[in-house]
Protein backbone atom coordinates (compact mmCIF):
# COMPACT_ATOMS: atom_id res chain seq x y z
CA UNK A 1 0.00 0.00 0.00
CA UNK A 2 1.41 3.41 -0.91
CA UNK A 3 1.75 6.13 1.73
CA UNK A 4 -1.12 8.65 1.70
CA UNK A 5 0.15 12.24 1.49
CA UNK A 6 -1.50 15.44 2.77
CA UNK A 7 -0.45 18.63 4.52
CA UNK A 8 -1.28 22.12 5.71
CA UNK A 9 -0.33 25.11 3.55
CA UNK A 10 0.07 28.63 4.92
CA UNK A 11 2.60 31.37 5.64
CA UNK A 12 3.98 31.16 8.24
CA UNK A 13 2.97 27.57 9.01
CA UNK A 14 5.57 26.25 11.48
CA UNK A 15 3.27 27.14 14.43
CA UNK A 16 0.32 25.13 13.05
CA UNK A 17 -1.10 22.40 15.29
CA UNK A 18 -2.54 20.54 12.28
CA UNK A 19 0.45 18.16 11.82
CA UNK A 20 0.21 17.19 15.50
CA UNK A 21 -3.57 16.77 15.22
CA UNK A 22 -3.55 14.63 12.05
CA UNK A 23 -0.47 12.76 13.30
CA UNK A 24 -2.42 11.71 16.40
CA UNK A 25 -5.24 10.27 14.27
CA UNK A 26 -2.81 8.59 11.83
CA UNK A 27 -1.21 6.73 14.75
CA UNK A 28 -4.58 5.94 16.34
CA UNK A 29 -5.97 4.41 13.14
CA UNK A 30 -2.61 2.83 12.13
CA UNK A 31 -2.75 4.49 8.71
CA UNK A 32 0.28 4.57 6.42
CA UNK A 33 0.14 8.31 5.86
CA UNK A 34 1.97 11.59 6.45
CA UNK A 35 0.74 15.13 7.08
CA UNK A 36 3.33 17.86 6.57
CA UNK A 37 3.53 21.65 7.14
CA UNK A 38 4.05 23.47 3.81
CA UNK A 39 5.15 27.11 3.91
CA UNK A 40 4.05 29.01 0.78
CA UNK A 41 4.26 32.72 0.01
CA UNK A 42 1.20 34.32 -1.58
CA UNK A 43 2.80 34.62 -5.02
CA UNK A 44 3.80 30.91 -5.04
CA UNK A 45 0.54 29.46 -3.70
CA UNK A 46 -1.20 28.30 -6.92
CA UNK A 47 2.00 26.84 -8.38
CA UNK A 48 2.82 24.90 -5.17
CA UNK A 49 -0.74 23.53 -4.91
CA UNK A 50 -0.60 22.26 -8.49
CA UNK A 51 2.82 20.66 -7.94
CA UNK A 52 1.55 18.85 -4.84
CA UNK A 53 -1.53 17.65 -6.73
CA UNK A 54 0.73 16.23 -9.46
CA UNK A 55 2.97 14.61 -6.83
CA UNK A 56 0.02 12.56 -5.63
CA UNK A 57 -1.11 14.45 -2.53
CA UNK A 58 -4.72 13.63 -1.55
CA UNK A 59 -5.34 17.27 -0.62
CA UNK A 60 -4.41 20.15 1.67
CA UNK A 61 -5.67 21.96 4.71
CA UNK A 62 -5.42 25.70 4.04
CA UNK A 63 -4.63 28.33 6.65
CA UNK A 64 -3.91 32.09 6.57
CA UNK A 65 -3.27 33.92 4.32
CA UNK A 66 -4.44 31.56 1.54
CA UNK A 67 -8.14 30.82 2.16
CA UNK A 68 -9.39 33.30 -0.47
CA UNK A 69 -6.73 32.16 -2.98
CA UNK A 70 -7.79 28.54 -2.38
CA UNK A 71 -11.37 29.61 -3.15
CA UNK A 72 -10.18 31.18 -6.43
CA UNK A 73 -8.30 28.12 -7.72
CA UNK A 74 -11.02 25.55 -6.89
CA UNK A 75 -12.92 23.97 -9.78
CA UNK A 76 -15.85 23.04 -7.51
CA UNK A 77 -17.01 24.60 -4.24
CA UNK A 78 -19.29 23.24 -1.53
CA UNK A 79 -22.17 25.41 -0.20
CA UNK A 80 -20.27 26.46 2.92
CA UNK A 81 -17.29 27.65 0.85
CA UNK A 82 -19.56 29.61 -1.49
CA UNK A 83 -21.27 31.36 1.42
CA UNK A 84 -18.02 31.97 3.34
CA UNK A 85 -16.13 33.09 0.23
CA UNK A 86 -13.17 31.11 1.55
CA UNK A 87 -11.77 27.57 1.41
CA UNK A 88 -9.84 25.81 4.19
CA UNK A 89 -9.81 22.35 2.59
CA UNK A 90 -8.63 21.42 -0.90
CA UNK A 91 -9.35 17.87 -2.09
CA UNK A 92 -7.61 16.66 -5.26
CA UNK A 93 -9.69 14.57 -7.66
CA UNK A 94 -7.43 13.81 -10.62
CA UNK A 95 -7.00 17.06 -12.56
CA UNK A 96 -9.70 18.82 -10.57
CA UNK A 97 -9.55 20.64 -7.25
CA UNK A 98 -12.53 20.59 -4.90
CA UNK A 99 -12.74 23.49 -2.41
CA UNK A 100 -14.58 23.07 0.88
CA UNK A 101 -15.08 25.13 4.01
CA UNK A 102 -15.14 23.15 7.26
CA UNK A 103 -14.57 26.12 9.60
CA UNK A 104 -18.31 26.75 9.99
CA UNK A 105 -19.20 23.11 10.69
CA UNK A 106 -16.16 22.87 13.01
CA UNK A 107 -17.33 25.83 15.09
CA UNK A 108 -20.92 24.55 15.11
CA UNK A 109 -19.78 21.11 16.34
CA UNK A 110 -17.67 22.71 19.07
CA UNK A 111 -20.60 24.87 20.24
CA UNK A 112 -22.99 21.89 20.23
CA UNK A 113 -20.45 19.89 22.26
CA UNK A 114 -20.21 22.66 24.87
CA UNK A 115 -23.75 24.08 24.93
CA UNK A 116 -26.08 21.41 23.49
CA UNK A 117 -27.88 21.16 20.15
CA UNK A 118 -30.65 23.72 20.74
CA UNK A 119 -28.87 26.23 23.00
CA UNK A 120 -28.87 29.01 20.37
CA UNK A 121 -32.24 28.29 18.72
CA UNK A 122 -34.19 31.55 18.47
CA UNK A 123 -31.53 33.42 20.50
CA UNK A 124 -29.61 36.67 20.00
CA UNK A 125 -25.84 36.41 19.49
CA UNK A 126 -22.98 38.90 19.13
CA UNK A 127 -20.04 38.46 16.77
CA UNK A 128 -16.90 40.55 17.24
CA UNK A 129 -15.05 41.05 13.96
CA UNK A 130 -15.94 41.18 10.27
CA UNK A 131 -13.00 39.47 8.54
CA UNK A 132 -12.76 36.05 6.87
CA UNK A 133 -13.16 34.08 10.11
CA UNK A 134 -16.31 36.04 10.96
CA UNK A 135 -18.06 34.80 7.79
CA UNK A 136 -17.68 31.16 8.89
CA UNK A 137 -18.93 32.14 12.38
CA UNK A 138 -22.07 33.75 10.90
CA UNK A 139 -22.79 30.57 8.95
CA UNK A 140 -22.28 28.38 12.04
CA UNK A 141 -24.54 30.54 14.24
CA UNK A 142 -27.26 30.65 11.60
CA UNK A 143 -27.09 26.87 11.11
CA UNK A 144 -27.53 26.43 14.89
CA UNK A 145 -30.75 28.44 14.71
CA UNK A 146 -29.63 31.82 16.08
CA UNK A 147 -32.37 34.39 15.46
CA UNK A 148 -30.16 37.48 15.36
CA UNK A 149 -26.41 38.05 14.91
CA UNK A 150 -25.07 41.51 15.76
CA UNK A 151 -21.80 41.96 13.84
CA UNK A 152 -19.59 44.46 15.67
CA UNK A 153 -16.43 45.88 14.13
CA UNK A 154 -14.20 48.90 14.69
CA UNK A 155 -14.80 49.74 11.05
CA UNK A 156 -18.60 49.87 10.64
CA UNK A 157 -18.34 49.74 6.83
CA UNK A 158 -16.71 46.29 7.03
CA UNK A 159 -19.51 44.99 9.27
CA UNK A 160 -22.10 46.41 6.84
CA UNK A 161 -20.29 44.87 3.86
CA UNK A 162 -20.22 41.44 5.56
CA UNK A 163 -23.92 41.60 6.43
CA UNK A 164 -24.82 42.72 2.89
CA UNK A 165 -22.78 39.94 1.25
CA UNK A 166 -24.58 37.26 3.30
CA UNK A 167 -28.06 38.76 3.00
CA UNK A 168 -30.52 36.14 1.71
CA UNK A 169 -27.96 33.33 2.00
CA UNK A 170 -28.64 32.54 5.66
CA UNK A 171 -31.73 32.50 7.87
CA UNK A 172 -30.47 34.59 10.83
CA UNK A 173 -31.09 38.33 10.95
CA UNK A 174 -27.77 40.22 10.60
CA UNK A 175 -27.31 43.58 12.32
CA UNK A 176 -24.02 45.39 11.58
CA UNK A 177 -22.77 47.91 14.16
CA UNK A 178 -19.70 49.56 15.66
CA UNK A 179 -17.62 47.86 18.36
CA UNK A 180 -18.64 50.78 20.57
CA UNK A 181 -22.27 49.55 20.35
CA UNK A 182 -21.33 46.51 22.47
CA UNK A 183 -23.23 47.81 25.52
CA UNK A 184 -26.44 48.17 23.47
CA UNK A 185 -26.51 44.60 22.10
CA UNK A 186 -24.78 42.50 24.77
CA UNK A 187 -27.71 42.59 27.21
CA UNK A 188 -29.85 40.15 25.22
CA UNK A 189 -27.05 37.87 23.92
CA UNK A 190 -26.95 34.15 24.66
CA UNK A 191 -23.46 33.96 23.14
CA UNK A 192 -20.65 36.34 22.23
CA UNK A 193 -17.90 35.16 19.83
CA UNK A 194 -14.55 36.80 19.22
CA UNK A 195 -13.59 36.27 15.55
CA UNK A 196 -10.75 38.81 15.59
CA UNK A 197 -7.05 38.16 16.27
CA UNK A 198 -7.26 40.26 19.46
CA UNK A 199 -5.92 38.27 22.41
CA UNK A 200 -3.80 36.01 20.22
CA UNK A 201 -0.17 35.52 21.34
CA UNK A 202 1.59 38.83 20.75
CA UNK A 203 -1.63 40.75 19.94
CA UNK A 204 -3.37 43.21 22.30
CA UNK A 205 -6.49 42.00 24.12
CA UNK A 206 -10.03 42.95 23.12
CA UNK A 207 -11.10 45.97 25.12
CA UNK A 208 -14.68 45.14 26.14
CA UNK A 209 -16.35 44.63 29.53
CA UNK A 210 -18.32 41.39 29.77
CA UNK A 211 -20.53 42.61 32.64
CA UNK A 212 -22.95 43.82 29.94
CA UNK A 213 -23.79 40.15 29.16
CA UNK A 214 -26.55 38.21 30.95
CA UNK A 215 -25.35 35.80 33.68
CA UNK A 216 -26.53 32.87 31.54
CA UNK A 217 -24.46 33.90 28.48
CA UNK A 218 -21.50 32.02 27.03
CA UNK A 219 -18.33 33.50 25.55
CA UNK A 220 -16.39 31.82 22.73
CA UNK A 221 -12.97 32.83 21.40
CA UNK A 222 -11.86 31.19 18.16
CA UNK A 223 -8.23 31.99 19.08
CA UNK A 224 -6.53 28.89 20.54
CA UNK A 225 -3.03 30.22 21.21
CA UNK A 226 -3.05 31.07 24.07
CA UNK A 227 -5.77 28.62 25.11
CA UNK A 228 -7.04 31.03 27.75
CA UNK A 229 -7.21 34.46 26.11
CA UNK A 230 -7.77 37.59 28.23
CA UNK A 231 -11.40 37.52 27.02
CA UNK A 232 -11.98 33.97 28.28
CA UNK A 233 -10.18 34.74 31.54
CA UNK A 234 -12.56 37.65 32.06
CA UNK A 235 -15.54 35.41 31.18
CA UNK A 236 -14.54 32.76 33.75
CA UNK A 237 -13.97 35.45 36.41
CA UNK A 238 -17.58 36.59 35.85
CA UNK A 239 -18.94 33.05 36.07
CA UNK A 240 -19.81 32.86 32.36
CA UNK A 241 -19.26 29.69 30.33
CA UNK A 242 -16.01 30.07 28.35
CA UNK A 243 -15.35 28.15 25.12
CA UNK A 244 -11.82 28.16 23.66
CA UNK A 245 -10.81 27.82 20.01
CA UNK A 246 -9.35 24.32 20.28
CA UNK A 247 -12.76 22.66 19.81
CA UNK A 248 -13.29 24.42 16.49
CA UNK A 249 -9.76 23.47 15.37
CA UNK A 250 -10.28 19.78 16.19
CA UNK A 251 -13.78 19.50 14.71
CA UNK A 252 -12.94 21.33 11.44
CA UNK A 253 -10.16 18.77 10.90
CA UNK A 254 -12.51 15.74 11.02
CA UNK A 255 -13.85 16.04 7.43
CA UNK A 256 -10.34 16.91 6.19
CA UNK A 257 -8.85 13.73 7.67
CA UNK A 258 -11.74 11.70 6.22
CA UNK A 259 -11.11 13.20 2.76
CA UNK A 260 -7.34 12.59 2.91
CA UNK A 261 -7.18 9.16 4.52
CA UNK A 262 -10.64 7.58 4.10
CA UNK A 263 -11.40 7.23 7.83
CA UNK A 264 -13.66 9.54 9.87
CA UNK A 265 -11.89 10.15 13.19
CA UNK A 266 -13.41 11.15 16.54
CA UNK A 267 -12.62 14.19 18.67
CA UNK A 268 -11.64 12.66 22.02
CA UNK A 269 -10.24 14.03 25.32
CA UNK A 270 -6.89 12.33 24.53
CA UNK A 271 -6.57 14.45 21.37
CA UNK A 272 -7.27 17.66 23.30
CA UNK A 273 -4.67 16.63 25.90
CA UNK A 274 -2.11 16.08 23.12
CA UNK A 275 -2.78 19.53 21.62
CA UNK A 276 -2.78 21.25 25.02
CA UNK A 277 0.65 19.68 25.64
CA UNK A 278 1.86 21.12 22.32
CA UNK A 279 0.55 24.58 23.23
CA UNK A 280 2.19 24.45 26.65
Amino acid sequence: MSTKLAGVIGFPVAHSLSPRLHGFWLREHKIDGVFVPLPAKREDFAQIVNSLRKLGFAGLSVTVPHKEAAFAISHELDDAAQIAGAVNLLVFKGERIEGRNTDASGLAASLVEQLGKDALKGKDTVLLGAGGAARACVLALSNLGAKKISILNRNAARAESLARSLDGKISAQLTPAMLSDWGKVAGSAALAINATSAGMSGAPALDIALDALPKSASVCDIVYNPLETPLLKQARARGLRAIDGLGMLMHQAVPAFAAFYGVTPKVMPALRAELEKALA
